[in-house]
């Protein structure tokens, strides 16, 4: 499995634009995720130690698609109270001008994360995981429908090896790209 493949994704929907910067939350703590197969939430403190790493902004988790980054500090990340809050300058190119016209019309689908949790960075209780420290990648402006590759790594990573539900799953990713394709 390549580190691309392992790597988890969560999707929320809170952006702002202020000329060519678009700002929101990629991540907020303690709200409680239904993510199919268990429910996730996120402890206050979990990006702390990611923040000081290099981390991308993308367009729909494509690192073709690059829209900023911290160390060149196009994107700023900070946690407050709420969760991971982010201010992103966006480029003049043809991704960060439809990011824009998209902000601008409401159309875009939300942020997402990209993220790893190192060892003892989470903790269980029944079928809910409280993710305690993970380890940033990215974040993602998301254009359309975040929810489906979300569940699917979500299932991924909690160990399911169930094969018709992934097959399943394969399929309505399958219909929803010949839908938009």
């Amino acid at each position: 499995m390549s580190a691309a493949a392992s790597i988890e994704r969560r999707a929320f929907t809170e952006v702002r634009t202020a000329g060519r910067r678009i700002e929101g939350y990629a991540a907020t703590f303690n709200a409680e995720a239904n993510l199919g197969a268990f429910r996730e939430r996120i402890a206050p403190g979990a990006f702390r130690s990611a923040l000081s790493s290099d981390i991308l902004a993308l367009l729909d988790h494509d690192p073709g698609n690059v829209l900023g980054r911290t160390r060149s500090g196009t994107l700023r990340l900070s946690e407050d109270s709420r969760g991971l809050a982010f201010s992103l300058d966006l480029p003049d190119t043809q991704a960060g001008r439809d990011v824009l016209e998209l902000a601008h019309r409401n159309d875009l689908g939300g942020m997402s994360f990209g993220f790893t949790v190192p060892k003892g960075g989470e903790s269980w209780q029944g079928e809910t995981r409280t993710l305690r420290t993970v380890d940033l990648k990215e974040i993602s402006i998301v254009q359309a429908w975040p929810a489906y590759p979300d569940t699917e790594i979500a299932l991924r990573s909690r160990g399911h090896d169930d094969h018709s539900l992934r097959r399943r799953r394969s399929l309505i990713l399958a219909e929803v790209a010949r839908a938009i394709g």
